[in-house]
């Protein structure tokens, strides 16, 4: 597994293209694969929302964390893991928890691998130079170095929205 330089920079115009979508009330449509995630800045106090990938495993929501422990949004979480969680038209409370195991890791790239073959063998193998259907012990060696999170559902904050009618 060969170290990869991947522009993460990048990823911002898509995360605003993704925000605006919830914005302008894509949000249903968007949300298949898109959350957004508010945390709380761990030096502001301020709320920051981040566009993320996730899966939904029964009732939590497992996330992805491109950049690790590097990421502003993950070490916002490690100081304060309260968070609102916005998919589709749902937006409720959670609490967060960062999780490094490697093995839970591999479980986690597993079941996305499985949901997403195309989209998750591309980001392998041009983020992290690993093939596009990596063995579980690559999975679990890569897991060694990233780290994803897991939202628990804590509370409703608005409820479903209805859908308009037209």
């Amino acid at each position: 597994m060969g170290m990869v330089h991947f522009d993460w920079s990048k990823m911002k115009n898509v995360q605003k293209i993704h925000r605006v979508l919830y914005a302008i009330g894509l949000g249903p449509l968007v949300g298949r694969i898109i959350l957004l995630l508010t945390t709380t800045g761990r030096k502001s106090g301020k709320k920051r929302v981040t566009p993320l990938q996730y899966e939904k495993i029964g009732e939590d929501y497992y996330i992805g964390a491109a950049r690790g422990l590097k990421a502003d949004w993950v070490r916002n979480l490690q100081s304060n893991p309260q968070v609102e969680i916005r998919v589709g038209a749902k937006q409720f409370q959670g609490a967060a928890e960062v999780v490094t195991d490697p093995a839970k890791f591999a479980d986690f790239m597993e079941v996305r691998l499985e949901r997403h073959p195309r989209m998750i063998g591309f980001i392998m193998e041009k983020a992290h130079g690993l093939p596009r259907r990596p063995s579980r012990q690559q999975l679990e060696e890569l897991g060694k170095t990233e780290v994803f999170v897991i939202a628990h559902p804590t509370s409703n904050v608005e409820g479903q929205r209805s859908k308009v009618k037209g």
